[in-house]
């Protein structure tokens, strides 16, 4: 009886050894107790700020692709070509009109000229980057520019000239107009993107400036008053002897007195009266 139960103490007492050291064991990813004392503390990784997302969604108004943009440009560029072909037949030399109504036309035959060689230097630029806000801003001004020059050679020509010719001029100026207007929601979607942008970064600016203010309200203390100090001036009067020292009403005087004293003769003695 007595070797069964030192046989029972004897297995309890093995199962708690085996049971117990695989604790006492550190695993291959836990540090040791005394290395994780030396251990670095854990730092939080703060992730870099992320850009705004400025993209607007294709089905926001006034969108157009690439494809698109590219292809007004080229109406735009084929009824700049209609334009200058038709320049060509206008004949202002062979008039019945007066010197000053042939020389104003050919000044405005001259600034539509002008004005169309300036649209197709920007329109040029457009269709190559259809995405700048930039050059689809000036073609859209140039169109603008070419549009009140080219009607009033429209006027001239069907009055002086051709009409069935001049109604071609005013054909040509509508279909210029109308792919200016095609043009302005496309300019005006390119445009809301930075506003929307400056918009967020001045909401954003204001909102940390209000917490800022909110943080630190309060933590400067009191203001605190200023001693009043005296402030001694101290001056010092020019002398006789120093550039420009002035001398005053007495020492004047003294100097006067002196100078007098100097210059007067001693005083002769007089004579003792005789008995």
């Amino acid at each position: 009886m007595r070797s069964t139960k030192q046989f029972l103490n004897c297995s309890l007492l093995i199962a708690v050894c085996v049971c117990a050291a695989p604790a006492q064991q550190p695993t291959k990813n836990q540090p040791a107790q005394g290395a994780r004392a030396v251990a670095s503390p854990e730092t939080e990784t703060i992730p870099s700020p992320q850009p705004t997302q400025t993209n607007q969604p294709v089905n926001a108004p006034g969108y157009m692709d690439r494809a698109q943009v590219v292809s007004l440009a080229q109406k735009i560029w084929a009824v700049e070509f209609h334009i200058q072909d038709l320049l060509k037949a206008v004949r202002p030399e062979k008039w019945t009109v007066s010197n000053i109504i042939r020389n104003s036309f050919n000044q405005t035959l001259e600034n539509l000229h002008t004005a169309l060689d300036g649209l197709e230097a920007w329109r040029s630029e457009f269709e190559k980057r259809p995405d700048s806000i930039y050059y689809g801003f000036q073609t859209y001004a140039a169109v603008n520019a070419a549009l009140p020059r080219l009607d009033g050679v429209a006027h001239a020509v069907s009055q002086y000239e051709n009409p069935s010719l001049g109604a071609q001029y005013s054909q040509a100026g509508d279909q210029l107009f109308e792919l200016q207007q095609n043009l302005q929601p496309y300019i005006a979607y390119l445009l809301r993107s930075p506003d929307q942008v400056l918009f967020v970064a001045q909401t954003n600016l204001a909102s940390c400036q209000k917490e800022l203010g909110s943080a630190l309200n309060g933590q400067g203390g009191p203001p605190k008053p200023l001693k009043n100090t005296f402030v001694e001036f101290h001056a010092r009067r020019a002398g006789d002897g120093q550039p420009g020292g002035r001398k005053s009403a007495r020492e004047a005087k003294d100097s006067a007195n002196k100078a007098d004293s100097k210059a007067a003769p001693p005083a002769q003695p007089q004579p003792l009266p005789s008995h």
